[in-house]
């Protein structure tokens, strides 16, 4: 019995002794002792959940500043562009592209959240069907573009080039150029998600939204997926009377023209890779330039009314090459920013019987003022 309580009494002593120990490491080691079995591995998850949330704010002080204010507001005029090139399988070639549309408005945002709302001021009153709106997202490792389009009937017709321009009744572009058409239409939405890789010295957000300053000129590879849907129509019928007046629709040349009057629809899944650097050319100032090209899968569906196209030649996919541009040139000295931003997107859609270009994108210029200072704040709760 009493060799019984001496192991016993042992026993205790040794689990205290290891209890104690295990509380003085405790500090440094969330790791919890052998007794201690109340820390949950939940909490192990969550600390490698936050640390890899942290890790997408992680920058090299040396080469990025952060910013030192909580809010914003700013005032940004916005233009947007667009054109599509249609080609048929004789090569004829039809731009088309409404005019840009202008618009202004405030925007306000607490940190790298930043909201806002702008008119087209050329559009206010005359009752237009265009839609479009574009949503851009910057941290320091990753970007997302969302965007949506749908066209009005303000098309104008930029260019009509004739394979046999001489029998097709001699009209020159010059004369055609700006002839409104109202017999096509076309939308596009889809979104684009790309991994900055040296996204520790090189920062996004210093050219496209201002929530920090890069210091020092850097570049960083970028890989990406996108997904896009695209939709257009065009009315063959409705563009032939809209060329009569300038263009002999009798002569033996238009026998040649064979664009399809169909609705067409095609959607595009692509990988992209680019590049993208940040100059800082003086105190406070930089310029930006970024480009990827994606290769895109494109399936294709068609509802095609032409005798001279079958529903076949739409309904197979290829491969074809996007690309994405940026640009930027900024003034900020923290308090105050200003500049100018631009994004380009341009897709490719090629088939034997036609053929599509279209490029779509909107630049920006701002003016925007910071305050709250977080550095403050911080202070204030440290007391």
């Amino acid at each position: 019995m009493r060799r019984r309580f001496l192991l016993l009494l042992w026993c205790l002593l040794f689990v205290c002794t290891m209890t104690t120990n295990a509380q003085e490491v405790v500090t440094d080691t969330l790791a919890a002792t052998t007794t201690d079995s109340v820390q949950p591995k939940k909490e192990l998850f969550w600390e490698k959940v936050y640390a890899v949330v942290r890790s997408f704010s992680h920058i090299d002080h040396d080469y990025i500043e952060s910013q030192h204010y909580n809010y914003t507001v700013m005032l940004m005029n916005t233009n947007t562009y667009e054109r599509y090139t249609l080609r048929d399988k004789a090569g004829n070639e039809l731009l088309l592209s409404p005019e840009p549309t202008v618009k202004l408005g405030p925007y306000a945002g607490w940190r790298w959240l930043v909201l806002g709302y702008t008119i087209d001021v050329r559009h206010i009153f005359d009752g237009h069907k265009k839609q479009d709106w574009d949503v851009s997202l910057y941290s320091n490792q990753i970007g997302i573009d969302l965007f949506y389009r749908k066209t009005g009937n303000d098309y104008k017709i930029r260019r009509f080039d004739f394979t046999d321009a001489s029998s097709a009744g001699g009209a020159t572009t010059k004369e055609i150029r700006g002839v409104p058409f109202d017999g096509f239409s076309a939308s596009i939405k889809g979104f684009n998600i790309y991994y900055i890789i040296n996204h520790q010295r090189f920062s996004y957000p210093a050219a496209f939204n201002q929530s920090t300053c890069q210091k020092i000129s850097c570049g960083s590879p970028l890989v990406g997926i996108g997904f896009t849907r695209h939709t257009l129509s065009l009315d063959v019928e409705r563009l032939v009377e809209t060329l009569a007046p300038y263009v002999d629709t009798e002569a033996q040349g238009w026998d040649n023209i064979s664009f399809p009057s169909a609705k067409v629809g095609y959607s595009d899944l692509s990988f992209s890779g680019g590049y993208a650097y940040n100059w800082v050319f003086a105190r406070n100032w930089l310029a930006a330039a970024s480009l990827s090209l994606a290769l895109g899968y494109k399936r294709t569906t068609g509802d095609l009314r032409s005798q001279r196209l079958r529903l076949r030649d739409f309904s197979f996919s290829n491969f074809n090459v996007d690309g994405v541009g940026r640009f930027g040139l900024v003034w900020n000295n923290t308090r105050h920013y200003a500049g100018f931003s631009a994004i380009l997107h341009a897709y490719n859609y090629h088939k034997s019987q036609f053929s599509t270009n279209s490029v779509f994108g909107s630049a920006n210029i701002y003016y925007g003022y910071n305050f709250g200072n977080r550095h403050r704040q911080h202070k204030k709760k440290n007391k």
